[in-house]
């Protein structure tokens, strides 16, 4: 494991809304190298806009977000907008993960972006449709995709927004193993927003539970959220018995 002293990144205070009207109450968190958060609560609860304030995406309403000096952070949202008009193939997106170049420069790029691009495409086993257009891919495929992308400039934090939400069982059981690997070879710091509660909480070595409309924040180990009343008032159902709260963290390195 890469060892890096210092939080990847910290939030003092942070009160995410839009056009300076607050959605949710403060949040206080403080990401570590190779540890995974998982960003749960209903739709429309503000995981999104908590995502996009950590990133620098949108301004705080209130408080600070602090970054580590040259922090390397990679973002898989939920879909990319220009993806139906840009006729960017596959690996043109994984490329831009090294850079933000959208010239259609891919023939001259260096030699090791095109060696570590095949490499990404390969761990994500997108390698069988990274020459189709992106826009033309099916959406599992694009978050495939995007999740390359992620990986290729060897960052030390992944944000991800639901990045296996239109993957099957088994994509998304593979898309979970690789973050693993990346939290315990490179030391990469993981945050990721899912509706798959089972999944999300039993990996996680911290939970923040975000509710708009009770105007609620819980940041916490997995187990003390999942026994939150509040939590299972909304998803008390949705967890499945065989997720033992109790162990959850035990074990990791």
């Amino acid at each position: 494991m890469t060892h890096v002293t210092g939080p990847c990144l910290t939030a003092n205070d942070v009160v995410v809304g839009y056009r300076g009207r607050a959605l949710l109450p403060p949040v206080n968190l403080v990401v570590q190298p190779a540890e995974t958060w998982v960003v749960v609560g209903r739709n429309g609860a503000g995981k999104s806009t908590l995502l996009k304030t950590l990133l620098g995406l949108l301004p705080p309403v209130f408080g600070q977000v602090a970054r580590r000096t040259g922090l390397r952070v990679s973002y898989v949202p939920q879909r990319l907008q220009w993806e139906a008009t840009v006729p960017m193939r596959g690996r043109e997106v994984v490329a831009m993960g090294w850079d933000s170049d959208w010239s259609f420069t891919w023939p001259w790029r260096p030699r090791h972006v095109k060696t570590d691009v095949q490499a990404a495409l390969r761990r994500v086993d997108a390698e069988g449709f990274a020459d189709e257009r992106f826009g033309a891919l099916s959406t599992g495929q694009q978050q495939r995709i995007l999740l390359a992308q992620a990986l290729v400039g060897a960052p030390d934090l992944i944000v991800l927004d639901e990045p296996t939400a239109a993957m099957d069982m088994v994509a998304e059981r593979e898309a979970l193993r690789l973050l693993d690997d990346l939290r315990r070879e490179r030391g990469t710091a993981i945050v990721w927003v899912t509706h798959r509660l089972g999944e999300g909480l039993r990996d996680a070595d911290h939970v923040c539970f975000v509710d708009a409309e009770e105007r609620s924040v819980l940041v916490d180990v997995p187990g003390n959220i999942a026994r939150h009343p509040l939590f299972l008032q909304h998803f008390g159902q949705r967890v499945g018995p065989e997720v033992d709260f109790n162990a959850v963290g035990a074990g990791r390195d």
